[in-house]
């Protein structure tokens, strides 16, 4: 019995150090970003319900808590600091753009035209947002918030 699961686990391993880099690092990102909406979650509904604090102060402490956990972890395990790379503060800034942008301005966007014009049920239209969000998110973090820094000399 503990061949076949560390087979399976060989097999298993076998197949993604096959994926592309690029592959491995947007399921990394994803990783990162189930374990940020578990925390959203319980951190909003905890300021929400615990703390009875207004619906809108709880969606910002959760937004401010969990990108700055995003950037700690995507710095640490899906984009890895390099030479060259811009400093910290530049980095997290640019997160924090990144999120403002896809997370607060386009979802918000996108969840007034599907439910409010289009009637289609906030369940889905969030799922539908996360399709749109998540891939961009990841190549706005890739490619502007930790991108590495060329000097022009």
């Amino acid at each position: 019995m503990n061949r076949n699961s560390g087979s399976t686990d060989t097999l298993f391993g076998r197949l993604l150090q096959k994926l592309p880099p690029s592959i491995m690092q947007f399921l990394k990102f994803g990783l990162v970003g189930v374990l940020n909406t578990i925390l959203s979650y319980l951190i909003t509904n905890g300021c929400y319900y615990l703390l009875h604090m207004h619906e809108q102060v709880s969606n910002l402490i959760s937004f401010l808590i969990t990108v700055f956990v995003s950037y700690l972890l995507n710095s640490r395990f899906v984009f890895r600091p390099e030479d060259g790379q811009q400093p910290w503060y530049r980095a997290l800034a640019k997160v924090y753009a990144s999120y403002a942008l896809t997370e607060l301005v386009l979802m918000g966007l996108l969840l007034f035209v599907q439910e409010r014009l289009l009637g289609i049920p906030h369940f889905i239209a969030t799922f539908l947002n996360l399709c749109v969000t998540v891939p961009l998110n990841f190549l706005l973090n890739k490619f502007w918030a930790y991108r590495k820094h060329h000097d022009k000399t």
